[in-house]
């Protein structure tokens, strides 16, 4: 079903736009950092603003030494802990020297005289972002590889060297899911601006039902197929993005996030993040779900996934929970998309399937 208020998410969400107005960024403050701090960087340098991304405004810079990509906090009033580019900056740097698909990072500025907030710069990767789960421009053949590069991508993932990587202090690995629950549920209720019974209800169940773990991962926290950057031509995954709410934590969290878009709610406006619900996955040549599992559980080594209700309750929370936090951006003047306030059209829908789940995990 689609409205007049319905968009097509690769047009809308590909490509720059000019700067926001709120978002503005002074060039010469920010050339004469970049000489002192990016390797190889010649100026002047124009500024673009990507269109796709909800939480941290994102930049393309072009300077006659090439082409970069700068990542800042927004201004104004944020919620605690949130808009880390601190944290994704570390993140990056470890897993680009560890050799796995991120851009290559190049300085963090934690000054916010040099443009009013804290930000990073790393390398533009081009390539292909497709916005739609079921991307309509890809052949049936390449669709199945890149969702195998994509499953492949996680394990690579959740079994990197951390510790080797020096961030063994970049989590509580233990207890993961718990925090998040308590995490969520602070945030939701500092950006709430409706009622929805279920989120009551699952804030009040999820923390009990956790169950206990023994496995530990560096986590991504939002991994889906808008997140990363293809090879223009292959099936291949040159960049992930978007390690925000990257830390360490349970692998089986991270994991049945990104299995959510077969089973996400649809919305009116086109605004949900890669549903798969409602098309025929033979003929798109998309694996079930089920498929998609036992090939991330094979490459793994496990049996596989305990409690997988309860895991699919907590996600399909958690991502209302972020969703109504862009809502709580839009009341409160933060918010960096146009399209920042149809997300209030998804919470209650997420939340009623997440109360579905923990019903079959038992909650009653």
């Amino acid at each position: 079903m689609t409205s007049d208020n319905s968009i097509n998410r690769q047009e809308e969400f590909s490509g720059t736009k000019p700067v926001a107005d709120a978002l503005q960024i002074d060039a010469g403050a920010l050339t004469d950092y970049m000489k002192e701090n990016v390797e190889g960087f010649a100026g002047p340098v124009s500024i673009e603003q990507f269109k796709g991304g909800q939480s941290n405004p994102t930049y393309k810079l072009t300077a006659p030494s090439g082409t970069y990509v700068l990542r800042r906090k927004p201004p104004g009033k944020l919620l605690p802990s949130a808009h880390a580019v601190d944290r994704e900056f570390r993140v990056i740097s470890a897993l680009h020297s560890g050799g796995y698909p991120v851009a290559r990072p190049y300085a963090l500025c934690e000054d916010d005289d040099v443009i009013g907030t804290m930000f990073y710069i790393m390398d533009c990767v081009e390539g292909r972002v497709l916005w739609d789960a079921h991307m309509p421009t890809v052949s049936r053949e390449e669709r199945g590889q890149i969702f195998d590069a994509m499953n492949d991508a996680i394990v690579q993932l959740h079994s990197f060297d951390y510790e080797g990587a020096g961030l063994g202090d970049f989590g509580k690995a233990q207890g993961y899911v718990a925090r998040q629950i308590k995490r969520w549920s602070e945030q939701y209720r500092l950006s709430e601006t409706q009622s929805v019974s279920e989120m009551d209800r699952l804030m009040d169940w999820l923390p009990g039902a956790c169950p206990e773990t023994s496995l530990s991962a560096l986590v991504h926290g939002d991994f889906r197929l808008d997140n990363m950057i293809l090879h223009p031509t292959e099936p291949r995954i040159l960049a992930v993005l978007d390690w925000e709410l990257s830390t360490l934590g349970d692998p089986m969290g991270d994991f049945t996030y990104h299995c959510m878009q077969w089973h996400l709610p649809r919305s009116t406006s086109g605004q949900d993040t890669g549903s798969l619900v409602g098309l025929d996955l033979e003929a798109l040549g998309i694996p079930t779900l089920d498929a998609y599992v036992a090939r991330y559980c094979e490459r793994m080594g496990f049996d596989g996934i305990d409690n997988v209700d309860f895991y699919f309750a907590y996600n399909f929370f958690r991502l209302a929970a972020i969703l109504q936090g862009i809502i709580g951006r839009v009341r409160d003047g933060t918010a960096t998309s146009p399209h920042a306030e149809s997300k209030a059209d998804l919470v209650q829908p997420l939340a009623q399937v997440a109360w579905s789940y923990a019903e079959r995990a038992g909650a009653r």
